[in-house]
């Protein structure tokens, strides 16, 4: 094969991996989110869950919390919905952050998850929403904010134009963060079982973590979630760890791997928790409204 063409597929799947960096957590990070969620569900909440949900996840919510990516480019006005981006600071503002290339506010990751819940809010009424794709929306939307290169700057558009080496493998930021910390963490520690991976995480929450879950599952003034927290939690991180002494080019390996799988591992107890809160809140309401 001529160089060139050579040159051109090593280009096509660089650009590959800068699409695919963009989705989110990978399906492994949205399914943990959601299955560690289903265990801290309430009996109505899940009840309500398992009405919503389509036939195909056979009443699993972990199954479907990959759905939003898949219908990305089919539903391209959601495309913005799954990030915020800040100018290069280490702080998040929702009037200045949420925001979609055309200035339209509301269009990102906290003012989706703040319309889906509000969506989900009319649960046992005769609502114009479709409240099985809210559902589906909200939970995989609570996955992303807590990726933090999910909210991370604009300049590199989420670390997706950091182009590095994870070990010997070329990629960017963005996608180590989405996929690859927990690709090498099954790999090297959970015999390359999800589950596993899972179920230590959540040994975790009930042990390392169990005197934050209070906080976690908390949000103040009556709210029914809290994405603004959450997102100001990411960039905070993103600046910490993330980005933390990674330039173009670098090869990032154990070191850079073995301290920033705690955060990651983190945050998917964390995204779970808050999910499993924030549905538990939605769904206690709305039975009560039911039954009066």
């Amino acid at each position: 094969m001529a160089k060139s063409g050579l040159l051109w597929i090593g280009r096509a799947l660089v650009l590959l991996q800068l699409l695919n960096g963009v989705l989110g957590w990978g399906k492994e990070g949205h399914y943990a989110v959601c299955k560690i969620a289903e265990g801290y569900l309430t009996e109505e909440a899940m009840a309500a869950v398992k009405e919503l949900l389509p036939d195909s996840a056979e009443g699993e919510l972990a199954s479907v919390c990959s759905w939003a990516d898949e219908v990305r480019f089919r539903k391209r006005w959601t495309s913005p919905l799954h990030y915020l981006n800040t100018p290069e600071v280490c702080n998040y503002d929702y009037s200045r952050d949420c925001k979609d290339s055309k200035g339209r506010e509301g269009r990102c990751v906290t003012g989706a998850i703040n319309n889906y819940t509000t969506q989900l809010q009319f649960f046992n009424q005769e609502p114009e929403f479709n409240l099985t794709e809210a559902l589906m929306f909200l939970s995989h939307f609570m996955g992303d904010v807590h990726q933090p290169l999910h909210c991370g700057f604009a300049g590199d558009e989420g670390g997706n134009t950091i182009i590095v080496r994870w070990f010997r493998r070329k990629t960017n930021l963005h996608h180590i963060w989405d996929d690859m910390i927990i690709e090498t963490a099954m790999k090297d520690f959970y015999n390359s079982d999800l589950t596993v991976m899972i179920e230590s995480i959540k040994r975790s929450i009930e042990d390392d973590w169990a005197n934050e879950i209070s906080r976690w599952e908390r949000c103040g003034f009556n709210k029914t979630v809290c994405p603004d927290t959450y997102a100001s939690e990411s960039i905070s991180l993103a600046c910490d760890f993330s980005y933390k002494d990674v330039e173009q080019g670098i090869t990032l390996g154990d070191d850079y791997f073995l301290s920033r799988l705690p955060v990651v591992e983190k945050r998917l107890a964390q995204g779970g928790i808050r999910l499993a809160a924030t549905l538990n809140r939605l769904f206690a309401s709305q039975f009560k409204i039911a039954q009066a």
